[in-house]
């Protein structure tokens, strides 16, 4: 079942924006150098894909993960085939001394994503995993974040998680203060070029994380009922490739200290589950530790720095100490203006909200 059919859309949302720009956005990446981290899990592999596609001069990326960099270069390679440019994988550590040395190698990069994280919950059992999300969600990215700067990269950006948004487990915490590292990274550089900003979205559909394809299999295997952990939750759903189309776009819109939320519509969980098992009964199994009812993108407290545009919102900084653009006019000229005060994005209050009638009724049309 077509994913954009289960999250009640007949086209994904950036559809049209990307084609309007593609030009641009290919000139721009046809003659840059970009490095992924965290280029071999489920979203890294879509950008991967997405740049390769248009052809860079340089594309390097990075993962600890050997299988999945293997796989990922022979999907590449016979989907999309080769390019003239450098395209290679490279399984190490962000934290070891290999990373330092790839950086000076190299020479640089114009373009710096950052999609690597510990991020599943249930680490949280066991204090040495926990040890190891500080290490990689927080200490690597620093790390990476100075050297970004060292080797003069143009711009750097970070892929987040609702779950940084008034976090309640670890994974949210250290994401956090990930974000928070970026932004204030842009007060660091000096007379450098350097820039940083976060993109934030909520669950990725289809994605490691997300339950889609939990339901889909259950469903596969014949199971009488799916499990529900609770029947008031609600999600936002974002697809891989709108995802990807988010951060290509922010790219050309960030100056430096912005965190960027797409506008994406919610689903609740009871829904969903109906979509995919029509008329299967609904085992609640209670919320698991660490996680949240609803998702948070935008809290209350952000509202005072939060800008609205047409379609998604950008947090801009609170404090700067170098010179910066009108945040309300990004780089590609779109116009936004202030939310009003006590504003919250919230995937219960959201007022795109899909019913399983829409579900069905755009499944039931693509059949």
């Amino acid at each position: 079942m077509n994913l954009l059919q289960l999250i009640g859309r007949s086209e994904a949302l950036f559809e049209h924006d990307i084609a309007r720009h593609d030009r641009l956005l290919s000139e721009m990446v046809s003659s840059s150098r970009f490095l992924v981290i965290g280029g071999a899990g489920s979203i890294g592999q879509a950008v991967t894909r997405e740049i390769f596609k248009r052809k860079p001069k340089v594309l390097h990326v990075v993962d600890i993960s050997e299988n999945n960099m293997v796989e990922l270069v022979r999907d590449v390679r016979s989907t999309l085939g080769y390019i003239d440019g450098d395209f290679s994988t490279f399984a190490i550590d962000c934290g070891a001394p290999h990373f330092d040395a790839l950086m000076k190698w190299s020479g640089g990069y114009d373009y710096v994503l950052n999609l690597s994280a510990l991020k599943h919950v249930r680490s949280e059992k066991d204090p040495f995993t926990l040890m190891r999300m500080v290490d990689v969600n927080v200490l690597n990215t620093n790390k990476t974040i100075d050297l970004a700067k060292e080797y003069g990269a143009h711009k750097y950006f970070c892929v987040s998680t609702d779950k940084a948004a008034s976090p309640i487990n670890l994974y949210g915490a250290t994401k956090l203060l990930s974000d928070k590292l970026f932004v204030a990274a842009n007060n660091t550089v000096g007379k450098q070029a350097t820039r940083y900003a976060v993109v934030r979205y909520g669950n990725v559909v289809g994605s490691r994380g997300s339950v889609v394809p939990l339901f889909q299999k259950l469903v596969a295997d014949g199971v009488t009922e799916l499990p529900i952990t609770d029947p008031r939750m609600t999600r936002f759903w974002i697809t891989l490739q709108e995802g990807v189309d988010f951060v290509l776009r922010a790219f050309e819109r960030m100056y430096g200290g912005e965190l960027f939320v797409p506008k994406i519509p919610s689903a609740r969980i009871t829904d969903l589950a109906e979509a995919l098992g029509p008329g299967l009964p609904q085992r609640m199994i209670g919320i698991r530790p660490g996680e949240k009812l609803h998702e948070m993108m935008i809290s209350r407290d952000d509202s005072l720095h939060t800008l609205e545009f047409q379609d998604h919102y950008v947090i801009t900084p609170s404090i700067r100490f170098v010179e910066g653009s009108d945040f309300a006019s990004n780089g590609r000229g779109e116009q936004g203006s202030p939310v009003t005060e006590g504003f919250k994005y919230v995937s219960d209050s959201n007022p795109q909200f899909l019913s399983v009638e829409e579900i069905r009724a755009l499944s039931e049309q693509k059949a």
